[in-house]
């Protein structure tokens, strides 16, 4: 007999992006709760910032909400709200977050860490990757990975000069 799923498990994901910015362009904008509310969305979905303290254990709260038709939330019938703490912040460096979906769903609940590192890149720019640890199982890595990089390209579109 198979065993039956485990609610509690989970897995990771990496997605590297290069972005034609200076580290400092893109670790303020990892920052600043405006630039994220345009940034940090998928396509298909719009962001609101209802608490955000961008310091070592500082709190935030956010909700991403899906345009209609386009998909289903993990809080409500649209939208997935997440909140959670800044553990890390090294300037231009490294933004470590811990964050947990609002969810009724008990597979969803759990805390991830994701962790955003900057690097200057051979050539100039910055390497930007972001690992994601905890993600329920749940949540197809493939969804994961693919909000990732869009996610990231609004970045770049946002920091980059020539955009």
């Amino acid at each position: 007999m198979p065993d039956a799923p485990n609610e509690n498990a989970t897995h990771s994901t990496r997605v590297a992006r290069h972005m034609n910015a200076p580290r400092a362009a893109v670790y303020r904008a990892l920052l600043d709760p405006d630039a994220l509310a345009k940034w940090r969305v998928p396509d298909d979905m719009s962001g609101h910032v209802h608490e955000f303290d961008a310091r070592e254990g500082g709190r935030f709260r956010i909700s991403l909400t899906y345009e209609e038709g386009a998909g289903t939330g993990k809080s409500t019938d649209r939208t997935d709200t997440y909140h959670g703490r800044f553990v890390r912040l090294v300037p231009d460096e490294v933004v470590v977050e811990v964050a947990e979906f609002e969810s009724a769903d008990p597979a969803l609940r759990g805390e991830m860490t994701m962790t955003t590192a900057l690097t200057d890149a051979v050539g100039g720019g910055t390497d930007v990757v972001v690992t994601h640890e905890g993600i329920p199982a749940v949540v197809p890595a493939a969804d994961n990975e693919l909000g990732t990089r869009m996610a990231l390209a609004n970045l770049a579109r946002l920091v980059e000069p020539d955009h």
